[in-house]
């Protein structure tokens, strides 16, 4: 694209400066909120919804909500909390260099885990069984409960009544939803469309069958690149893997050989920080690099043809995702399921499920606030309010609350 229409930074542009391209989203064309409410004199609305979720109770609770290790096998594992912190700091570099609003790439990567359960992945996967046949738990899904719905801080509404570009991102943090003709993508083929996204679509359209904006986008790409890098650091912590094992992943041996030549003999513990530094800057690099080169050749001339193009156009490059790939591939083996790893996780699994059963069968058990009004709610409505109660536990309450129902509770060592 011609260098006139804005799409690249400005000649004499530093490393770093903020510009902002014709594609990007902008505060002040916003679709607006579901319930209007007056403009702010000191803020914009991406910077007003990133504000409102920092500030939310949802928010708070991901200081203690598991990633991969639960809270106490160590202060310097990441949590939830940190994890999204590190996902909003690539996802403000990426918008940056890409002429974005960073605001709203911030804001969505600030909310974009707010829907996970107590113990990670773990307690997503059993509360998603304990509601087979009641439309199944899905994180993204929650995600946009919470901030349509369970958030109670405002007098005027429920949750928090973000800005429509950032609930179409929060939704699309996986791509389209829908395809052109109206059915599910493979994401949800089986399982059809959350009702929690269903509901929400006949008060707000929130564009189920396109892409989102390159803010979204840019935020769910800066989700993988923080939790590749930080797993990494965190298995070697915990001595899952070694620094040997990980060459077997052709694109960590380049780096380690990389740190080898400039570094000889470095001690452990910076020989991982000088890889995890390289595996954030690598990535982040690539993608402004493949954005760059996609957006030339689209051309967009506003954020709706980012909307309505075919494929992303902030993505990696075939290489870099081929390294995406390989290093997942080798994370899910030797740390998400690991011999040390397992037993924890079936613990946690057992927590969730009976708290679950115990619910299901004495509404009563959980505190007034949750439990008032069960009585009047249909089965499908009831089961959904109590994984509303557990999926927004912490990994400590749900651990208390199992020891408040039950003689014996799982330790999680």
């Amino acid at each position: 694209m011609p260098q006139s229409q804005g799409s690249f930074p400005p000649a004499g542009h530093e490393p770093g400066e903020r510009w902002r391209a014709p594609y990007a989203c902008r505060s002040s064309r916003s679709r607006g909120r579901l319930i209007g409410e007056p403009a702010s004199a000191t803020r914009g609305e991406f910077q007003r919804d990133r504000d409102r979720i920092i500030h939310s109770t949802a928010f708070r609770r991901l200081k203690h909500k598991t990633q991969v290790f639960v809270s106490h096998e160590g202060d310097h594992y990441r949590t939830r909390l940190t994890h999204t912190i590190e996902v909003a700091q690539i996802a403000r570099a990426l918008a940056r260099a890409l002429g974005l609003d960073e605001d709203l790439a911030e804001a969505l990567a600030l909310a974009h885990d707010l829907g996970h359960t107590p113990f990670g992945h773990t307690g997503e996967d059993a509360l998603d069984e304990c509601l087979a046949g009641f439309g199944g738990f899905d994180h993204n899904a929650q995600t946009l409960r919470i901030v349509t719905r369970l958030e109670r801080r405002y007098a005027d509404f429920d949750g928090l009544n973000l800005s429509w570009e950032t609930l179409e991102g929060l939704v699309k943090h996986n791509g389209p939803l829908l395809d052109g003709e109206g059915r599910p993508t493979a994401r949800y083929a089986k399982t059809g469309i959350p009702a929690a996204i269903v509901e929400y679509q006949h008060r707000q359209d929130l564009w189920l069958d396109s892409y989102a904006s390159a803010e979204a986008q840019a935020a769910a790409l800066a989700d993988d690149i923080a939790y590749n890098a930080h797993d990494i650091d965190d298995g070697l912590r915990a001595g899952l893997f070694g620094h040997a094992e990980l060459r077997s992943v052709p694109f960590l041996a380049e780096l380690l050989d990389e740190i080898a030549r400039l570094h000889p003999g470095l001690e452990a513990p910076r020989l991982t920080n000088e890889l995890v530094r390289r595996i954030i800057t690598r990535f982040v690099e690539d993608v402004i690099g493949e954005a760059q080169a996609r957006l030339a050749r689209l051309a967009p001339v506003d954020a709706d043809a980012i909307r309505r193009a075919a494929a992303p156009v902030v993505a990696f490059s075939s290489a870099i995702e081929t390294a995406d790939r390989d290093i997942k591939g080798f994370l899910y083996p030797n740390m998400y399921r690991h011999p040390r790893i397992a037993p924890i996780r079936a613990q946690a699994a057992q927590v969730v499920r009976e708290l679950f059963a115990r619910f299901r069968a004495e509404p009563g058990a959980m505190p007034h606030e949750w439990a008032a009004g069960c009585d009047g709610l249909d089965e499908a409505r009831r089961m959904r309010r109590i994984a509303d109660y557990i999926a927004g536990m912490t990994d400590w309450y749900a651990l208390d609350e199992h020891r408040r129902l039950f003689d014996v509770t799982p330790s999680l060592r």
